[in-house]
């Protein structure tokens, strides 16, 4: 394949290959940001490559990378379905972008440090089948700390819940289209918390699936484990959610102290491990 040094986008589609969902396998849309993400692309593309499930379109839109994304990007031309490189307003304009050329009857979202692991996607349309009526389906993630620390995150979903903190695991989470026809688009006025903010416009009405299978290995380090990110929570909690405003700043205090006190409770942990 012979590789076009100056082209801004890509992917099968340039070529006029669309792919189509139908009864038995419905079209599911894999949406990827990246913004300088050249030391992780590569394992997120191969990733969704990997998944023996037969019908994935992967639409990447890479915000006006300087790192060598972009050239990654065209060494996947012809296996994946489109990407794009240009200047976006952050994650959430960018997933808003990506859902006016998805075609998946199911749309997921999937960071570019983190990665499907084998199987994921085709048990994610094993559990629609089971749940018809279902807008919105998760699992469960496998977190790793870039000291090597891990925990696994992603509980059901629960109004009781979901309304005070994001108990489920959002990245590579399944959304049936009629869920975005239904809620709109992201705020993009949200860095980081858009994706919680989204699902609690749905409130108690949201019709959810679950399996307690570990569907994805996701980095952190980013703002999504952060300090801005636990204050975007609660603002999302306030004006989306309307959840009452003194809790939410009492609970807000509450996880500044746990996010804090985090690195210490690892330690302790890894201790605990190495006297077992």
């Amino acid at each position: 394949m012979q590789i076009d040094l100056t082209a801004k986008c890509g992917g099968e589609r340039t070529r006029g290959v669309f792919k189509e969902g139908s009864a038995s396998q419905p079209l599911v849309t894999v949406v990827t940001a990246v913004y300088n993400g050249c030391r992780y692309i590569r394992g997120c593309l191969e990733s969704v490559l990997r998944q023996d499930y037969p019908n994935i379109e992967h639409i990447v839109l890479d915000g006006g990378s300087g790192d060598g994304t972009v050239e990654v990007l065209k060494q996947f031309d012809d296996r994946i379905a489109l990407w794009k490189s240009e200047r976006d307003g952050g994650v959430y304009a960018a997933w808003n972008k990506a859902l006016l050329e998805a075609r998946g009857d199911w749309i997921c979202f999937l960071g570019v440090d983190d990665e499907f692991l084998p199987g994921a996607i085709g048990a994610y349309m094993n559990l629609a089948a089971k749940n018809p009526r279902s807008e919105y389906l998760s699992s469960r993630v496998k977190w790793v700390y870039p000291s090597g620390h891990q925990r696994i995150i992603g509980r059901p979903w629960s109004w009781r819940d979901f309304s005070k903190y994001m108990c489920t695991a959002h990245v590579g989470s399944m959304h049936r289209r009629s869920l975005f026809d239904r809620l709109g688009k992201f705020d993009a006025s949200y860095r980081i918390a858009g994706d919680y903010e989204f699902l609690l416009r749905a409130g108690r009405q949201l019709d959810a699936g679950y399996m307690p299978v570990i569907t994805v290995m996701m980095r952190t380090g980013g703002l999504s484990d952060s300090n801005k990110a636990i204050e975007e929570a609660a603002r999302a909690k306030v004006t989306t959610g309307g959840r009452n405003q003194a809790l939410t700043a009492i609970e807000l205090q509450v996880e500044k102290v746990k996010y804090k006190l985090r690195p210490l409770r690892h330690v302790l942990k890894r201790k605990t491990v190495q006297v077992d």
